[in-house]
């Protein structure tokens, strides 16, 4: 079934009305009338938009329409605009004639004419046509290019031309491609250009990025120290601020720094002689973020009088300097951030629990190193950069000692307790010892040494905290005794530096399998593993 035509348009009071003596309106190019007439586009049906302060001029048009386009219905539909450039007022209007309207996609294929009307009015068509108010496709009238012609000839083209708009932006090779390419250098800002490798880290990094460009509210983020929460709230206002989405200073804090009688102050500011020593009167660190974006880096740090002010600014944008009755007020993105389970912080007393509901509506947790390590070989090439940037000296390393560190770097027993901050350490010592700009396997051996050192100095039980936890989070790991996290842990370990079940299990039954006849050491240790709901597949 061939599907019929139906044009939706406003009456344009200044384009379809005749600019010259009546008997002489078929010269000009009027687009109501116009669309009506084209050889290679049939208006079944046009529904007429028209203020009843306009009905001669819609009657005209609508006898205009009929009589180049027999086959062509008008409807006219009226609507009463008391200031056609009242965006609030003509978007209400045109809005409930889409709801009021009767559309059968089955049926009719539906055209919105976009070349009539105020300029506010084509922009509320072109919002309700993009949000699918109006299932239509938006179409575009032009006039006849006349310059350098007769009269006679102008007279005989009056139609015009015609342009069908598809918002479909995916169809436009050239849009895609800009926009694809302003994607990749919007997700490169957030990575601080690092190509990483890791597939659930780009996944976190765009979706932190259209987060980060969509909305001014609260952003929360979690994951262990020295994960990289602060280099990217760096990050996220370098990228606003590219975008022109924030003009304001980043402001950072770090919560923990700020204990005590001065963390109000330093906050919230405070007035001259608000306190003893208080000589001058201080703005505090919300209001230096005015117009900007303020970074509460171990926000869990702070305590529950500055929780209590802090939920009053994201809320309300203001605050109470210490010592004054007037607010300041402050408008700002606020990005948090914290390694402790602010969740357990609520059951200790020590957090609030509507400060959690207010900056938790975007949370995203950071993983540790030992979570990416598929990204410590981009992220060496990184490091390296930023000591010559900073040093002003050329560093390399060799391939083999490159390959030494890499694969130290990522054995399953390298746990990287501080994160992207050890390897920063590590990274910066053997640049320091380069000898001649280049650092050796030598170094590279003396730094593997210095790391594991310093790893194997914490207690059993927190070595066996930091292998579990990513395996089994850290409620399931509370739930184990200290005795069978420390033989877990071993066990894992164990696992991950073997390469078959059965190799790991030989080593672990490496006694008692001695006393079978057949011993079975892949099912008896794939057994244990169960035992925690753990798998070979998952420890390697």
């Amino acid at each position: 079934m061939n599907k019929s035509n139906v044009l939706i348009g406003l009456l344009g009071t200044q384009l379809d009305t005749a600019t010259r003596k009546s008997t002489d309106r078929w010269s000009g190019w009027r687009p109501s009338v116009a669309i009506c007439q084209q050889d290679d586009f049939i208006v079944d049906r046009f529904e007429l938009l028209a203020d009843p302060k306009h009905t001669k001029l819609a009657n005209q048009v609508s006898a205009d329409i009929e009589t180049v386009s027999p086959e062509t219905t008008v409807h006219q539909h009226l609507i009463a605009l008391a200031d056609p450039w009242d965006l609030e007022e003509v978007y209400a209007t045109l809005h409930d004639f889409s709801r009021s309207y009767s559309f059968d996609t089955d049926r009719n294929n539906y055209y919105v004419h976009i070349t009539t009307g105020s300029h506010v009015a084509q922009i509320c068509l072109f919002l309700l046509t993009e949000s699918r108010h109006l299932p239509a496709t938006l179409l575009q009238t032009s006039p006849p290019k006349s310059r350098g012609r007769s009269r006679r000839l102008e007279a005989e083209s009056t139609a015009g031309s015609y342009q069908i708009i598809d918002l479909d932006l995916s169809r436009y090779d050239q849009l895609a491609k800009r926009f694809g390419e302003e994607h990749d250098e919007a997700r490169s800002i957030l990575k601080c250009g690092i190509d990483t490798k890791d597939a659930a880290f780009n996944e976190l990094i765009e979706r932190i990025e259209r987060v980060s460009l969509a909305t001014t509210a609260p952003i929360l983020m979690t994951g262990p120290t020295g994960a990289g929460k602060t280099q990217l709230a760096k990050r996220i206002y370098e990228l606003k601020r590219n975008r022109r989405q924030i003009q304001g200073p980043l402001v950072e804090v770090n919560c923990a720094t700020i204990r005590g009688e001065q963390a109000m102050s330093t906050l919230f500011g405070h007035t001259k002689g608000a306190f003893t020593g208080a000589a001058t009167s201080r703005a505090g660190l919300l209001k230096s973020a005015d117009g900007g974006m303020l970074f509460l880096d171990e926000i869990g740090e702070l305590g529950l009088d500055e929780q209590a002010m802090l939920l009053r600014a994201i809320e309300e944008k203001q605050f109470l300097p210490v010592g004054s009755d007037k607010t300041t007020e402050s408008n700002f993105q606020l990005i948090a951030g914290t390694n402790r389970d602010l969740s357990s912080e609520i059951a200790k007393g020590t957090f609030r629990e509507d400060l959690l509901a207010r900056i938790n509506l975007w949370s995203f947790r950071l993983p540790g190193l030992v979570e990416r390590r598929a990204d410590i070989d981009p992220n060496l090439d990184f490091e390296l950069q930023q000591f010559t940037k900073a040093s002003g000296q050329k560093i390399t390393i060799g391939k083999e000692a490159r390959k030494a560190f890499v694969d130290f770097a990522m054995a399953p027993d390298s746990s990287w307790k501080a994160n992207f901050r050890d390897l920063n350490a590590a990274v910066t010592r053997m640049s320091t010892l380069a000898d001649g700009g280049r650092i050796t396997p030598a170094l590279v051996d003396e730094e593997i040494t210095r790391l594991r050192s310093s790893w194997t100095e914490a207690s059993p039980d927190r070595t066996s905290e930091d292998t579990l936890t990513p395996l089994l989070g850290k409620d399931r790991l509370a739930e184990i005794d200290a005795f069978d996290r420390i033989q877990l842990a071993e066990v894992v370990r164990v696992c991950r530096r073997s390469k078959t079940l059965s190799a790991a299990g030989r080593e672990l039954f490496n006694v008692s399998r001695k006393s079978k006849a057949k011993p079975n050491d892949a099912d008896r240790l794939k057994k244990y593993l169960t035992r925690f709901g753990l798998h070979w597949d998952e420890l390697n």
